[in-house]
């Protein structure tokens, strides 16, 4: 089937089955992780609500491939990942997210040489691709509290008390929503350029 610039569309139904509308057959999500592994663009919906379940299934995809015994994901990182819900940094963590695995997407080749010439992952790259992730990380918490106070919704309807001692950045509103996406965009542009003069 010639691909098109549309994505194929899944359907979900109340049993659980899926439903490639592409191919007219039902799948897995094992079809599913392949696809995503041959870059086949396709949408989950709710065969009933229409409702874009996309990202609950890819979610899923992950479970079970953890499941399987191969672990991608350290232990650290999902508790990290799992503070972050709920936090002011949350609005920053899914673009830096995203900025790295495309880093480290584009640094792939440098892997697989390694892995092909030495026959074992090349820890030096994967411990400099850390550390510029780190590093590219701190600059975004600072970017977000550049004094370094802790980040804290208060605990009540009062406002915060004055402190006499350094200023303290004050917690993004609904008027500074589009600041804070300048800044986000901004922060975006500031990894890729990262990305670029490393490699």
């Amino acid at each position: 089937m010639a691909k098109t610039d549309e994505p194929i569309i899944i359907k979900k139904y109340a049993n659980r089955r899926l439903y490639n509308t592409g191919t007219s057959t039902y799948v897995t999500l094992e079809d599913l992780s392949v696809m995503v592994k041959k870059e086949d663009d396709f949408v989950v919906v709710d065969a009933k609500t229409g409702q874009d379940i996309t990202r609950s299934v890819l979610t899923q995809i992950i479970f079970d491939e953890e499941n399987k015994g191969i672990n991608l994901l350290p232990i650290s990182f999902l508790r990290q990942l799992i503070r972050f819900y709920g936090d002011q940094m949350q609005a920053v963590v899914p673009s830096f997210l995203d900025a790295s695995i495309s880093s480290l997407t584009r640094d792939q080749d440098k892997f697989r040489e390694q892995i092909s010439s030495i026959g074992v992952p090349g820890f030096d790259v994967v411990e400099e691709h850390t550390r510029r992730n780190m590093e590219m990380f701190e600059q975004a918490m600072k970017m977000f509290n550049p004094f370094g106070v802790p980040m804290k919704a208060p605990t009540d309807d009062s406002e915060p008390a004055a402190s006499s001692e350094a200023p303290t950045a004050a917690a993004p509103g609904a008027d500074d929503l589009s600041a804070l996406k300048d800044q986000i965009a901004d922060m975006q542009r500031k990894v890729e350029a990262l990305s670029t003069k490393k490699d």
